[in-house]
């Protein structure tokens, strides 16, 4: 079970939001590229970035602070960023500039052909943010809600060959309530490509939850509030899910 620290870019500084709403934004560091040394130091091994102005604006807004990030710990760890990437000329150069994986959120849902045009280009690297409300998907920065059912949404993404995808629940996020594992196992079960769960993370309990499922096919979980406010030992939780891996097989 991967545990990744996310970092969530809001005027070049590192926020945290409760349910996606930009003004109910706490600032945890006026420096991403040493939050970034933080996590790595603290043994993560991926990184989370969400271009937040980004994801609004529908167009990179914090690229210098993800340069700042890359030229941190780029080398030494895998990256991947969400936020405002609608078209192949973004990825292309996120991707030159040093980072792993590319989250394609609203543009998948409003836009599948760009999806599919960003899986056959860039191979490997295109990961899906799919944000559910009631098992229902929602775009722009969560304030529309589809009538898409997450399931079929995400079938028909793992067709174009994205590398996984990242499940929010969206009335779960940042209010630390704890992740929903009955809806991240559901997804995880109907699909052959890896699941990433994020939204309401707690503690360590939702770390021990999660590693009874892994087998389903939940390969990690985003850590936000929970590993900023200290309701989760970052280390302590990583070493955790380790370890119970470890006596599973």
């Amino acid at each position: 079970m991967l545990l990744i620290p996310a970092i969530d870019l809001k005027d070049g500084k590192c926020v945290r939001l409760k349910q996606g709403d930009m003004n109910a934004s706490t600032t945890f560091g006026e420096d991403p590229a040493a939050m970034a040394r933080r996590w790595v130091d603290a043994g993560a091994r991926r990184l989370h970035l969400v271009d937040l102005n980004g994801a609004f604006a529908g167009k990179p807004v914090n690229e210098a602070a993800v340069k700042a990030i890359l030229a941190e710990v780029g080398d030494e760890i895998p990256v991947q960023l969400g936020g405002g990437i609608r078209d192949l000329d973004t990825i292309e150069r996120y991707l030159d500039d040093g980072l792993s994986f590319i989250i394609i959120g609203t543009a998948a849902v409003k836009n599948p052909g760009f999806l599919k045009d960003a899986c056959s280009a860039f191979g490997g690297h295109i990961i899906v943010g799919l944000d559910a409300k009631d098992g229902k998907v929602a775009t722009d920065g969560w304030s529309k809600l589809t009538g898409h059912e997450v399931v079929d949404l995400a079938q028909k993404f793992q067709d174009y060959g994205v590398e996984g995808v990242i499940y929010t629940d969206i009335g779960r996020d940042g209010m630390l309530t704890g992740i929903n594992i009955d809806a991240t196992v559901k997804l995880a079960r109907a699909l052959t490509m890896p699941v990433y769960a994020s939204g309401g993370l707690s503690g360590l309990e939702d770390i021990e939850r999660l590693c009874a499922v892994q087998q389903e096919g939940i390969d990690g979980v985003i850590c936000g509030r929970s590993i900023y406010t200290g309701a989760l030992d970052f280390a302590a939780a990583q070493a955790r899910a380790d370890a119970l891996l470890q006596a599973a097989s």
